[in-house]
């Protein structure tokens, strides 16, 4: 995959802006070495969610000869940070950005892409969870807790079949991909409010 200088900035930033909305929502700000622990597990749960999440649909519209950079959107990133502090984020933190001939086949894989991608780490947030939950409390059962729990969200968030969301260009591509992969998010989801 080749990368801009801008969309590395704009990944960095949109990294950034999400380790500080999601740290408030899980810890509550403070100047704290709590709050620090919050940040590293936003930055290393939700950071890496995000980052393989657009990754994922830039590396499929590459692989259809599309040019693909990420954008930040700097209004909805603060925006994120503002709600995290009553206690609720919508996460919007840019797009991939796709120029180049696609079907509406292509579409929906480079849309499922992202999604799937949470669910694939979700999946191994909850085997990390398992097999560390012996460890009542530790750092290394938040981390793969809050990994399992975001992933497992933002598959969720991205598959709604409206709007400028994932969900509705893979239900315009195949109804029943599109059926799978929101049952397997669901799923996923429910067993973290379990």
């Amino acid at each position: 995959m080749k990368f801009s200088k801008l969309e590395k900035e704009d990944l960095f930033k949109a990294w950034i802006a999400l380790s500080i909305a999601f740290a408030i929502l899980i810890k509550g700000f403070s100047l704290s070495l709590d709050f620090l622990v919050g940040m590293f597990l936003s930055a290393f749960t939700v950071g890496i969610a995000f980052l393989l999440h657009e990754l994922s649909h830039k590396f499929f519209a590459q692989k259809f000869h599309c040019w693909a950079e990420f954008r930040a959107n700097t209004t909805m990133l603060m925006l994120a940070i503002l709600m995290s502090f009553l206690g609720f984020i919508l996460v919007a933190p840019g797009a991939v950005m796709i120029t180049g001939r696609i079907s509406k086949k292509q579409n929906g894989i480079i849309s499922l892409a992202g999604p799937m991608m949470n669910i694939f780490l979700g999946v191994l947030y909850l085997i990390g969870a398992i097999l560390v939950f012996s460890l009542e409390n530790s750092l290394i059962t938040q981390f793969f807790t809050y990994g399992y729990i975001i992933n497992a969200w933002l598959a969720v968030f991205n598959l709604l079949p409206f709007g400028i969301f994932d969900g509705k260009k893979v239900y315009a591509w195949n109804k029943g991909i599109y059926s799978v992969a929101m049952l397997l998010a669901i799923g996923l989801l429910m067993l973290a409010l379990l």
